[in-house]
């Protein structure tokens, strides 16, 4: 069989969608392998996306330290910029001619599902053209959503965040007594709400209840559990998917609103408002009677937190990044690079290359096994999954509270 042809020329890549604390250790780790190569001349970074390709807005990554690039790789959010377009007909012929004026031989694009499905799109337009391209995606959501992955680099840093402001927000609640609903991203992936039970350590620990996109959302059942949870604790912690969707598959959140904002991939937008704690708060006054209920959106800020990396996230980011190169010098032609878990009781990974077609546009849900059977909870298989991932936590201290008799 004849050897796979190493083909010379110029390197692109860029970055897509929600910034995560460690998409900047993907960028590093493909520009820091394709300066091992000699094939790969120049080292190319598109500012914003493809946006930052059609206008011909790039930076020569060459150009930078080592020193500058292992700063930014530890730095958080998308050192690049990032956009949310899909790519037209018409902006892949323009794509095209900016890869071939610039002699664009291998193609990265860092990003989700719908940066997959760019990427594809890109490169089956490469074929048809008959453009010699090494066209990647290199994995990251914190959603933690794509298929053919165990997990995805974002999530780690995203899930630690998440589980340790559940550590503060348990204690705060414990202090002042009521109820309080942290919203969480995740559109259908329930995978970012539930790492919020990392941060039960003891039996009575926040949070008590906890809802996933994966079941319908109930909201006579969801009362329920809150008047139970609060009867036998006098408070209680509640951790909710923004994606959470009755039985016909409507989110909460935009049930009987009339327009819904969609981004260029055609999602409804359901970030950036605190409609859906604010609708929870409301139903759990008007229908138990407790007056102390609050309510807040993590949001944005649960992305690009700095200072709560975990470790093996950035490890693993990184990882991804250099194999996208490895794995196109040696003469693949195209594909996306997952994180693989490797059988064991020890904790380890591979990246694979698998087919960019498989990774495109669909998302991965919550497996049946990781949610408790009343779908108010997770199972201890979540937390055997998602631990080390995430990483260590802080230990929080608790007083014996041995009680000191009254005098009489």
């Amino acid at each position: 069989m004849a050897a796979k042809k190493t083909i010379e020329g110029n390197m692109l890549i860029a970055q897509s969608g929600g910034p995560t604390a460690v998409i900047n250790q993907s960028l590093i780790g493909a520009v820091m392998e394709a300066k091992k190569h000699a094939a790969i001349k120049n080292i190319y970074g598109a500012l914003h996306g493809i946006q930052g390709i059609l206008d011909e807005n790039l930076i020569d990554l060459k150009k930078e330290s080592d020193r500058t690039l292992n700063a930014v790789a530890g730095t958080p959010s998308s050192a690049l910029g990032s956009v949310r377009r899909k790519p037209t007909p018409a902006d892949c012929t323009a794509i095209f001619q900016v890869l071939e004026k610039y002699n664009v031989r291998y193609f990265f694009y860092i990003g989700g599902n719908d940066t997959a499905e760019t990427t594809h799109i890109i490169n089956e337009e490469a074929k048809k053209s008959k453009y010699q391209l090494r066209c990647f995606h290199i994995c990251k959501t914190i959603d933690n959503d794509l298929r053919q992955n165990d997990h995805t680099p974002g999530f780690g840093s995203a899930g630690k965040f998440v589980a340790q402001a559940f550590m503060g927000d348990d204690l705060d609640n414990r202090a002042l007594r009521g109820v309080k609903i942290n919203v969480i991203m995740g559109r259908h992936a329930g995978f970012l709400t539930a790492a919020a039970a990392l941060a039960r350590k003891n039996e009575d620990d926040g949070p008590h209840l906890i809802y996933l996109p994966e079941r319908p959302f109930a909201m006579g059942r969801f009362i329920k559990d809150v008047k139970a949870v609060y009867k036998r604790l006098g408070r209680c912690v509640i951790a909710v998917s923004e994606g959470i969707s009755d039985s016909r598959g409507t989110p909460i959140v935009v049930k009987g609103a009339s327009s819904k904002e969609v981004d260029a991939h055609g999602n409804v937008q359901l970030s950036g408002t605190g409609a859906l704690g604010d609708i929870l708060a409301q139903e759990i006054k008007d229908k138990t009677g407790i007056t102390r209920v609050r309510a807040d959106t993590f949001g944005y800020l649960q992305r690009s937190f700095a200072g709560c990396v975990s470790e093996t996230d950035a490890r693993e980011a990184f990882g991804v990044g250099a194999t996208a190169v490895k794995e196109s010098i040696s003469g693949n032609k195209d594909g996306s690079i997952a994180i693989k878990r490797k059988p064991g009781a020890t904790y380890a990974v591979e990246f694979k290359r698998v087919p960019l077609r498989s990774v495109a546009r669909e998302t991965q849900h919550m497996p049946d096994k990781f949610i408790n059977a009343e779908g108010n909870h997770v199972t201890q298989a979540f937390i055997d999954y998602a631990k080390p991932i995430i990483g260590k936590l802080p230990k929080v201290g608790r007083f014996r509270a041995v009680q000191v008799k009254k005098i009489k």
